[in-house]
């Protein structure tokens, strides 16, 4: 198996099938547990970003897993991809802990969160949609 693509409903916790994917694909490249997690936890956010903030009239969103390299499997590419509204990136404020510990503000980590986890994060929005794609090495 070297690509594995899910069409997820935009229902409460659709994230949890996504993840489950996630973390057997990743076991089955002999990732270390911490980095199983790492990965269980960025899909998570990003399934839960599509769903929460993409407006999507099409009501699903698309994940795709990857495992890239030779007979021994380096990499897993993971993408989320939703229908949506899209976003401008550069414009999002990225929340900071000195802001966290001033105000109540709960919402807007996602992203921080995916980048803090993954390897290596790219998003790419428009009108069509988003699409966020994470790696993690082995």
């Amino acid at each position: 198996m070297r690509k594995v693509t899910l069409a997820l409903p935009m229902v409460p916790e659709m994230e949890i099938e996504a993840s489950k994917t996630a973390m057997a694909i990743a076991e089955s490249m002999r990732m270390s547990p911490d980095r199983i997690d790492e990965v269980r936890m960025a899909v998570v956010e990003a399934c839960i970003n599509a769903l929460e903030h993409s407006h999507a009239s099409a009501k699903e969103v698309f994940v795709t897993f990857e495992v890239l390299g030779g007979q021994d499997p380096e990499t897993l590419r993971i993408t989320v991809r939703d229908t949506g509204v899209g976003f401008s990136p550069g414009e999002i404020e990225e929340p900071s802990i000195q802001e966290k510990l001033k105000s109540a503000r709960k919402r807007g980590w996602g992203l921080k969160i995916i980048r803090g986890l993954m390897d290596d994060v790219e998003i790419r929005s428009g009108s069509e949609g988003t699409t966020v794609v994470m790696s993690k090495m082995r």
